[in-house]
């Protein structure tokens, strides 16, 4: 296995098991080192301290393991046979009810670079790292096998995470006419575009705050922005709600939105789309709603884009607040990493100031157990969100 020093006192942070070394750490390493190789880090003195794969860039290598271990098909099978435990102990795996969940969530399931999120039979697998993609066939086959009677496909889907890479999306294991792309999220249905849709398909890590707005949403008019798939509409229809409206900039988007809302509540004349860009329709709209979703995409990828990010978040809040009823309920999110919970908070406490309107905070939301943050990498929490009552 390669080899890559670091400077000295630089493995500060690994002995606190953070899962990254960047690459200003770094002393020396084998020259034939090349992106996705794996390696042994050592420290200045030569000390063993982790494995991971190597990648050129700010974060040069990301720790698959502190042990001195070789990463064969043992070691793929023992971490995906933890993630699994994990839900099955959480509840998540195996219930009918519920057949859609995410099974690895890169350094939170000690998996950096790695994302398998299952829906039905069907695992789709993206990775966010070169060596995580060479590993892709190694790692699909002790999926399967970890999984057993519960997988029948493993879809690959990484031309978007890796763009600079030559690939194509495809199956690594099944597919063929009994691909079934219909999942069940707490009982409710809908269509997953792992072939075209964001991420792997769908936005798994709001289930439990789609369920929380089932609660709140009867008898009331609720308006959906940025609604990608509409996995918070028709929990809005399902939980009594007199008219919900869905919002998005993709006419594909919109065109997944009807189906599955169609696919639960089949002649629904309580819910309308509309193919429009979110700040167009917030500044044209003179509707008032009793229930407003902000759940945009991510606003800044990198620190760089915070300071705008900040501002977008504060313009768009401010335009709900204004158009929302005295008595409604505002459910905002941010799902930038670099975006803190206290970043996000200033933001919006800022435009209900500007909205002149008296707001009380509800509940504080994160993403799922199922998206869990590793104790040693405080950088995966990203999703932050406010339930907020407005007078």
């Amino acid at each position: 296995m390669k080899q890559i020093q670091l400077k000295r006192g630089k493995e500060e942070s690994l002995l606190r098991f953070h899962p990254w070394v960047f690459s200003g750490a770094i002393q020396q390493m084998d020259r034939d080192v090349a992106d996705g190789d794996t390696v042994r880090v050592v420290t200045s003195s030569g000390n063993f301290i982790a494995v991971g794969h190597y990648q050129e860039g700010s974060i040069a290598v990301r720790v698959l393991t502190f042990s001195d271990v070789d990463i064969d098909d043992a070691f793929w099978a023992s971490r995906l046979q933890s993630a699994l435990d994990m839900r099955l102990a959480v509840g998540l795996a195996d219930s009918s009810a519920n057949n859609t969940y995410r099974l690895v969530h890169g350094e939170g399931d000690n998996l950096p670079g790695l994302v398998i999120d299952i829906y039905g039979q069907t695992a789709v697998m993206q990775a966010h790292s070169i060596g995580m993609h060479r590993c892709r066939k190694q790692i699909a086959t002790q999926l399967v096998r970890v999984m057993d009677s519960r997988l029948k496909h493993v879809f690959y889907k990484s031309e978007t995470t890796l763009p600079f890479m030559e690939m194509e999306n495809g199956f690594l294991y099944g597919g063929g006419a009994d691909n079934d792309n219909i999942a069940v999220e707490n009982g409710l249905k809908f269509h997953v575009d792992w072939l075209r849709g964001q991420k792997t398909g769908f936005f798994v890590d709001q289930r439990e705050n789609r369920s929380l707005l089932e609660r709140y949403a009867c008898g009331r008019r609720v308006l959906n922005m940025f609604c990608y798939t509409g996995g918070f509409s028709f929990y809005a229809l399902r939980g009594g709600a007199e008219m919900v409206h869905s919002v998005d900039s993709s006419a594909k988007a919109i065109e997944l939105t009807n189906r599955n809302v169609a696919l639960n509540f089949p002649d629904c004349q309580r819910h309308q789309a509309f193919c429009e860009d979110a700040f167009k329709f917030l500044e044209a709209s003179e509707r008032q709603y009793d229930l407003i979703v902000l759940d945009p995409p991510a606003f800044a990828k990198h620190r760089g884009a915070l300071h705008n990010a900040l501002k977008g978040y504060t313009r768009l809040n401010q335009k709900a607040f204004q158009m929302i009823q005295p008595g409604g309920l505002l459910f905002t999110f941010s799902c930038s990493q670099v975006v803190t919970k206290e970043h996000f908070r200033n933001a919006v406490f800022t435009a209900a100031a500007l909205a002149r309107r008296k707001v009380r905070i509800l509940h504080q939301l994160h993403q799922p157990a199922d998206h869990p943050v590793n104790i040693y990498h405080p950088e995966g929490e990203y999703l932050k969100g406010l339930v907020l009552y407005v007078e």
